[in-house]
């Protein structure tokens, strides 16, 4: 099962609330997104944050991402600083970690594939 959605909506349709951003450091980041595709092995969606930092790891999965909207930093745990603003593309490994330091509502494209299948 998939939802479709035209590029040109990304920055636009209507995303689903999840809550408040567990373990932030900074603020109270707000989350929704929306799911366009799922299996056991792939997730495909939408996802929005208001400002704050949090800590974030990738255990079990790696993830592609493109930004939408916003702006802020993804800051590995040694520090290396990656600006994230409309446009940029990341590919997060397998195993990273470090924190999301969101100064602009972020809005990403995201693709996530897991090294595991999930139930």
């Amino acid at each position: 099962m998939y939802n479709a959605v035209h590029l040109a909506e990304l920055s636009t349709v209507a995303l689903d609330p999840i809550g408040l951003k567990p373990g932030a450091t900074r603020g109270e980041p707000l989350e929704s997104g929306r799911v366009l595709f799922e299996d056991p092995l792939v997730e495909v969606g939408i996802w929005e944050c208001t400002p704050g930092a949090f800590p974030s790891r990738r255990d079990g999965y790696r993830e592609a991402v493109t930004i939408i909207a916003g702006a802020g930093v993804l800051r590995d745990n040694d520090g290396t600083e990656h600006p994230i603003a409309p446009g940029v593309s990341l590919a997060i490994p397998e195993g990273w970690s470090g924190e999301w330091d969101i100064t602009e509502t972020i809005r990403k494209f995201y693709v996530v594939t897991y090294s595991e299948p999930r139930s």
